[in-house]
């Protein structure tokens, strides 16, 4: 990096690493400020499933898929009930197949379309992935780009605790371990650190209905972004929408995936019964487990299903971990997890009637891929949240906006430190909802910055309605 002050400070290490990317490819010297030293593998991208929606893109082409952005937001608007901002529903989906095309073509990610299965609420597959479909991989793919960037300079561990914006520029306030406070000058700051999930007052106080559960993300998602962007006017919306996740292995706490549900599988409480269709959402079906005797349950699968998950790196590790329960009759696994054996069995008859055939089960499940055969397995899971999905305002270039519309010269927001795509709750989530906004915001910013200078600008001069 050069000697210059840095046109952009990017505040985070996981889906902020495309906007520093995307910035340096067009000529920018950028810092980015990265809180913790093991964020390869604890921050929420590299925690991620690794899944990107790219509506329109060259492998859904290939593959015979009609998609189009229109599509996406139709599908963002019927899951969240309209209750999504349909203005950052659309500028990410008019970037996505963009965005997905870069980073195999600029970046050399090797990326691929999932069409094993179908995530809820998709129309169509156009979600994205890399080999393992793990966010370490991806966010392994990125640090490898930024390392080769000369334009790029990283600084781990540090954290950005404030930023002063007025009409000659901005400047960030990080915080070095050891106590020392440095003020760096910069064209414009992108607050990609994620959301609150890590800060339990935060959560009981939006999320009470999941503040119960298990975190399983960033321990630095402390709410950062939100305090100062609040400190600074930003509105906020969304607060109470999250990402939780009803397959969380209780033993070695990794991800089962909701893979094994849509492959057929099927969520039991203590006492061998279902509780609902598991099909709405994994995100969604978290509270409904929250909300069960005891806080947990068991995901029935098969050998079948078993099998077809293996392409995930988090199911690998939680069969790795031990954490599957095995039996050659129902009647056994019941007796093995402690279930009763004729409400086990007849849940699993239900769901093999639904299999092939038209109709619904008795809690609206259609989705049935095929009946469980023998071996079957069981694996005791609780519910978890991943990450919030609330945060501050932004527009279509992902500027942070005040309550009146206006941005806030040089301040820009992506993934969870920005309001998101999922309406309130956890009814809305769409997988790839965390991670598209995370990438997708971040490279829309650092366009932005790149073609207006940012901080330059005047703060009224850039309203726009996007």
């Amino acid at each position: 990096m050069s000697e210059d002050r840095p046109e952009l400070v990017v505040a985070g290490a996981g889906g902020g690493l495309v906007a520093a990317l995307r910035a340096a490819q067009l000529g920018l010297e950028v810092l980015v400020v990265e809180a913790s030293p093991h964020y390869r593998r604890g921050n929420n991208t590299s925690m991620s499933t690794a899944m990107v929606p790219g509506a329109g893109s060259r492998w859904q082409r290939e593959a015979g898929i009609t998609d189009s952005p229109d599509q996406f937001v139709a599908d963002v608007a019927r899951k969240t009930k309209g209750e999504a901002d349909l203005r950052v529903a659309r500028a990410l989906a008019e970037v996505s197949a963009r965005l997905v095309e870069w980073m195999a073509d600029d970046l050399g990610i090797p990326l691929q379309l999932v069409t094993d299965f179908h995530y809820p609420g998709h129309s169509v597959d156009r979600c994205h992935t890399v080999e393992g479909r793990h966010g370490s991989v991806l966010l392994g793919h990125l640090v490898r780009k930024v390392r080769e960037s000369d334009r790029i300079t990283m600084l781990v561990p540090a954290r950005l605790v404030d930023v002063h914006v007025d009409d000659a520029g901005c400047t960030a306030v990080i915080a070095q371990p050891d106590g020392r406070a440095e003020h760096v000058e910069t064209g414009a700051v992108l607050l990609a650190t994620n959301g609150y999930g890590g800060d339990p007052e935060l959560v009981a106080r939006h999320l009470p209905e999941i503040a119960r559960a298990v975190y399983h993300g960033s321990e630095t998602s402390r709410g950062d972004a939100l305090r100062i962007g609040e400190r600074l006017g930003a509105a906020t919306a969304f607060l109470d929408a999250y990402q939780g996740h009803a397959a969380l292995a209780k033993r070695g706490a990794t991800l089962v995936g909701w893979a094994t549900v849509m492959h057929g599988g099927f969520l039991v409480d203590r006492k061998g019964r279902r509780f609902g269709d598991e099909t709405t959402g994994y995100s969604e079906y978290a509270a409904q487990l929250a909300a069960q005797d005891g806080a947990e349950g068991w995901l029935i699968l098969d050998q079948r299903i078993h099998d077809a998950c293996l392409a995930f790196t988090d199911f690998r590790q939680t069969v790795e971990s031990g954490a599957l329960v095995w039996a050659d009759t129902l009647e056994q696994l019941a007796r093995a997890i402690g279930v009763d054996a004729r409400a086990l069995a007849e849940e699993c008859a239900a769901l093999a009637g639904v299999a092939g055939r038209a109709g619904a089960d008795r809690f609206g499940r259609t989705s049935v891929e095929a009946p469980l055969r023998a071996p079957f397995a069981a694996v005791r899971v609780v519910p978890a949240l991943f990450h919030t999905q609330g945060g501050l305002v932004v527009d279509g270039h992902a500027r942070v906006l005040r309550p009146d519309g206006d941005p806030i010269p040089g301040l820009y927001a992506s993934g969870g430190a920005a309001e998101g795509i999922s309406g309130h709750g956890a009814a809305g989530y769409l997988a790839g909802n965390g991670l598209l906004p995370a990438l997708g915001l971040a490279f829309l910013a650092a366009e932005h910055i790149a073609s207006t200078g940012a901080c330059s600008d005047h703060p009224t001069s850039q309203k726009e309605d996007t």
